[in-house]
């Protein structure tokens, strides 16, 4: 039991606890940035405007019926629409309330939106294989830079995945949520991390639907190097570092 203490006692509430901390909301300090800034010279990419005609398969109970993590992929493409919908469906904004706060397609605590999406993108129509990022208020790509030995970097990156060895670089795209803590941290405090946890999980939660939707298929990926993935995105691993993958897919058939 020793060894597992602590860590069962960061999946409890810790809600009495918060109570009595003053945080940094509470203390006036300066609400964190939603969206990391981008030079305005940045490269960008607009995306099409989501909408049902990309779903192929509508019927929400038949998706969570067969929805399975999937690693075995076609050397198909997706389409730029199809990628344009796994974006609004995993980070879309999709309007905001009357304080000003976004309302996004995934449940977040207090809608503090820690994550931001970075995309290695391999089998894109229309897209140049590289490091994106995506920018969710404009609903636009940002062109980070050109991956010198994609497949090799993404086998490191992932690890040796105890299933199927090296499927991550087999898909059309591999998501990379990183997190920023202190967007949740200036709110919630000691509370912050687990939250942060239970809302990446309605993030890929969203991926899988989505994704079969379209007839696509993905599989979150927990197994990964993370000092690399940090340093090959440029994250300084305190303040803000990955937290999630997904690769998504066509199926093979």
């Amino acid at each position: 039991m020793g060894r597992y203490e602590q860590q069962r006692n960061f999946l409890k509430s810790n809600f009495l606890e918060f109570k009595h901390v003053k945080t940094d909301k509470i203390k006036g300090l300066p609400k964190p940035a939603i969206v990391k800034p981008y030079s305005s010279s940045s490269v960008m990419i607009d995306l099409p405007e989501c909408n049902e005609d990309v779903v192929k398969k509508p019927n929400i109970y038949e998706l969570i019926k067969q929805r399975r993590s999937t690693r075995f992929y076609a050397e198909d493409r997706l389409s730029l629409e199809e990628l344009s919908y796994l974006l609004w469906a995993t980070q879309g904004i999709a309007g905001t309330n009357k304080a000003g706060l976004t309302l996004r397609t995934v449940p977040c605590s207090g809608a503090t939106h820690t994550f931001e999406t970075y995309l290695f993108i391999m089998r894109v129509e229309g897209i140049a294989q590289g490091i994106y990022r995506y920018l969710p208020v404009e609903h636009k790509l940002l062109f980070m830079f050109d991956l010198e030995e994609m497949d090799q970097k993404v086998d490191a990156i992932t690890l040796e995945q105890p299933f199927v060895p090296n499927f991550a670089k087999k898909a059309a795209v591999m998501f990379a949520w990183s997190t920023i803590p202190y967007r949740s941290e200036w709110k919630y405090d000691i509370s912050a991390h687990k939250k942060i946890l239970i809302d990446i999980g309605h993030v890929s939660q969203n991926l899988y639907l989505a994704s079969e939707s379209i007839d696509a298929g993905a599989c979150a990926i927990g197994i990964y190097d993370q000092n690399l993935i940090d340093e090959v995105l440029g994250l300084d691993g305190d303040e803000e570092f990955v937290l999630f993958l997904g690769a998504v897919g066509k199926k093979r058939k």
